[in-house]
This record gives structure tokens, sequence and C-alpha cells, in this order.
């Protein structure tokens, strides 16, 4: 059973993101100022970060992006590698609970209990994603989700207006 977030504060970080969409001047300053905002104000979001899958690389990789919380060995991942590379080549959200029973997860800190993996859409098609990490297991609940991937969206949309 996730552990449920405050509906409350899931909307003013929404209502901040929405505001951070229209302000920024780049995808990648909205990517910067996203995952500063959901690492700051959604407190068992311990590590938040974009990874984008790199522009004709043969295999296809995500890079990584932007990112706030501790440093990361995997700054690039091969698709259908860990669970971010399955989230990108399925073009699914993926949440789990508890990492040390998901054969996917690539281990990037040992205090990290669950993730969440969400797809970034450009013109219908996977760009990247938002990858949010929990000291807590099953920290992700339905206004999690809907978050995460309300600000997934709001980074698609901002590469779609290049």
């Amino acid at each position: 059973m996730a552990i449920t977030s405050n509906p409350r504060k899931t909307d003013d970080v929404r209502k901040a993101a929405g505001r951070l969409s229209s302000e920024a001047r780049s995808a990648d300053q909205l990517m910067e100022k996203i995952s500063l905002l959901l690492n700051k104000e959604m407190l068992k979001y311990n590590w938040v970060g974009f990874y984008m899958l790199e522009a004709g690389a043969s295999p296809p990789a995500l890079v990584l992006g932007r990112y706030q919380g501790a440093m990361t060995v995997h700054t690039r991942i091969g698709l259908n590698q860990g669970i971010c590379g399955a989230a990108a080549a399925s073009g699914k959200t993926l949440v789990v609970d508890d990492v040390k029973k998901d054969p996917r997860y690539l281990a990037c800190s040992l205090e990290t209990k669950s993730e969440i993996v969400v797809p970034i859409f450009v013109h219908g098609k996977v760009a990247g994603e938002l990858d949010i990490d929990s000291h807590f297991l099953a920290a992700f609940g339905d206004e999690d989700r809907e978050l995460v991937e309300y600000c997934a969206q709001l980074v698609g949309k901002r590469l779609e207006h290049k």
C-alpha cells in the first residue's frame, strides 16, 4: 500500500509546476526547475531526474539530464535496461513499490526503496522520462502518479514547441 500524499500539497506543487512551465525560457530550464521543485517540495522524493533519448544513438540510450539528489553512476541507460529503460521502451508509467523485488532495478543508492518512471512524449513518441526514487517503500500513490505524469506532459509540450 502506497504512502498517501497530502492532496493539498500535491495540488499546490502541480500549480507551481504549471507556473514554471509558463515562465521557463527553454525545455532544459523547465526540467531543471521541475526537478528542483519536486525534490524540494515532495519530501519523499529523494532523487528526481530527467533522462532523455539520445538522438541518433545506436543502440538507443537514455542520457541523464537535469536532476536533483545524489550523484549517480547511471548517466547512460540502454532501452530495456533497468526500470528506466523498461518505461521508455514500453511508453508506460512504471511504479515499483519495492525495488529489491524487481529484477530490472539498476541500483543507484542503497537507500532507494521505491521508484516511479514516467515517459515524456514529443509528437506521440517517447523522447525521455522523469525518474523519481524514494527512500520509502511504496512511496508513490495515485496522487503522485498524476503529479509526475503532469510534469512529464509539461516538459513534452515544451519540447514540441522548441
